[in-house]
């Protein structure tokens, strides 16, 4: 898919010459994950509590999620470290969004290890961290959204809702509006049945952009339950 028709500027269309390939968002679980699975003391849908201060998400997020999370927290309020492992994506934007905002709310750092893999709509996530690390090795991968009516981000006006929501979430999450805008055309850029890898040097280009103070304070979880 061309640049999304959207991206007005050279810095929209292209902000970093990134290292990309492009090839399917399928990728096996690792060892990791199976160690993960064997170590955890808690499961909360697609999360795994290793300790009292890190929780590890290891699977795609969907409608269930954002309550899987609040409930989680209710049980492990000292939770510090969101470690990122194998995050395919999600089957719910709506809900992946609020999702970014509680985690956000909780005060957590996102964290991206050596083998992790995060893809899709776990990218959002990724960015909801107060802070964000990301080890050599982890592997990102973006694309286009698909809606269930089987449209992407550039069948919509720039201005319509389906596309403000992911730049206002951008902005909550640290970039001004035009990195927002820029990040938002690079996501898009791929087409939904494709996708566009990034190393962890590319990823964290995009991180120092988001690095600048959150946009909204977020005080009560409960509320973006809603």
């Amino acid at each position: 898919m061309a640049t999304p028709a959207y991206a007005e500027t050279a810095y929209e269309a292209a902000a970093y010459n990134q290292t990309t390939i492009t090839g399917s968002a399928y990728r096996y679980n690792g060892p990791s994950v199976q160690r993960i699975e064997h170590e955890a003391i808690a499961r909360f849908g697609p999360f795994r509590v290793l300790d009292e201060h890190r929780v590890a998400l290891l699977d795609i997020t969907d409608e269930r999620t954002p309550g899987q999370f609040a409930a989680m927290m209710q049980a492990f309020p000292e939770l510090e470290v969101l470690e990122m492992v194998e995050c395919p994506g999600t089957f719910d934007d709506h809900a992946n969004l609020r999702l970014g905002r509680l985690i956000r709310a909780a005060g957590l750092a996102t964290h991206v290890p050596a083998d992790g893999s995060v893809r899709s709509g776990a990218v959002e996530l990724f960015f909801s961290g107060v802070t964000r690390r990301i080890d050599n090795g982890a592997e990102f991968a973006v694309h286009a959204w698909l809606d269930d009516s089987g449209r992407e981000a550039t069948s919509y006006a720039a201005t319509s809702p389906e596309n403000l929501k992911y730049l206002a979430y951008y902005k909550e999450m640290g970039f001004d509006a035009e990195q927002a805008k820029a990040f938002y055309a690079m996501t898009n850029s791929v087409a939904h049945e494709d996708a566009l890898w990034l190393d962890a040097q590319d990823m964290r280009r995009w991180t120092q952009a988001a690095n600048s103070a959150p946009r909204l304070a977020y005080l009560d979880l409960s509320a973006l339950l809603q």
